[in-house]
């Protein structure tokens, strides 16, 4: 009984997961939304492993933590990589919006 009730619990936070991957304003949302989405799986995998007292699954739970975090470092230095590109003030403004750089265009 515990068992289907935790299984519940992480389908509904993969469900949330899955409304911000879809809806999340910024990439960064996005990848949190795909770890979220893959460690409720991986729970959902453990918690029926458990139920059944079966280990065959266990070897998809190691693939799934790599394969998330592998995703989650290229993502996350696709982030940096183009965050530096464009050197995003303080103030969340692309330098060639601000007037300093109109002014020097001029």
């Amino acid at each position: 009984m515990i068992t289907i009730a935790a299984i519940c619990c992480f389908g509904l936070a993969a469900l949330c997961g899955t409304y911000r991957l879809l809806v999340g304003p910024g990439l960064g949302d996005r990848i949190m939304a795909l770890d979220v989405i893959l460690i409720s799986l991986m729970g959902a995998i453990s918690v029926d492993a458990a139920r059944r007292n079966d280990t065959t699954y266990l070897i998809l739970l190691v693939v799934i933590a790599i394969v998330g975090f592998t995703a989650t470092v290229a993502a996350s230095r696709f982030l940096e990589t183009e965050r530096s590109r464009l050197r995003v003030t303080d103030t969340g403004a692309l330098p060639e919006l601000t007037e300093e750089s109109r002014e020097a265009k001029t």
